[in-house]
């Protein structure tokens, strides 16, 4: 076994446990009026965003690993994903943002190695 994709999976799977774990022990739950929540809640709250990251890291890795070039334009997306979900608690809306992020990067890094400017 390719011990690449052992590490990967190591990381990937780290990194779901821990977005699924830690809201729980740092966050409280969010307060709605009329309406009582509580860890359960807030445990599949996150699990849209978990899902979506451990999909990024998942998809983006071999291509990052054959393109290096491609690695900023995908953390400038994982960036825009995670900072509009912490903002907009909106699942649909910051993987629109994510990846509307990212390919406007990868257009600039593109136009800009090629000097089209």
């Amino acid at each position: 076994m390719n011990t690449d994709v052992l590490v990967i999976g190591l990381v990937v799977g780290c990194a779901n446990y821990l977005f699924r774990y830690l809201p729980l022990r740092l966050a409280p739950a969010r307060a709605q009026p009329g309406i009582k929540r509580g860890k359960t809640a807030l445990l599949l709250d996150s699990i849209g965003i978990a899902s979506i990251c451990a999909l990024l890291v998942v998809s983006s890795t071999p291509v990052v690993m054959r393109e290096p070039d491609k690695l900023w334009p995908t953390l400038v997306g994982f960036a825009a994903l995670g900072l509009c979900f912490y903002r907009t608690k909106s699942i649909i809306l910051s993987t629109l943002i994510g990846a509307a992020s990212f390919g406007i990067t990868l257009k600039l890094f593109m136009i800009f190695s090629q000097g089209n400017l």
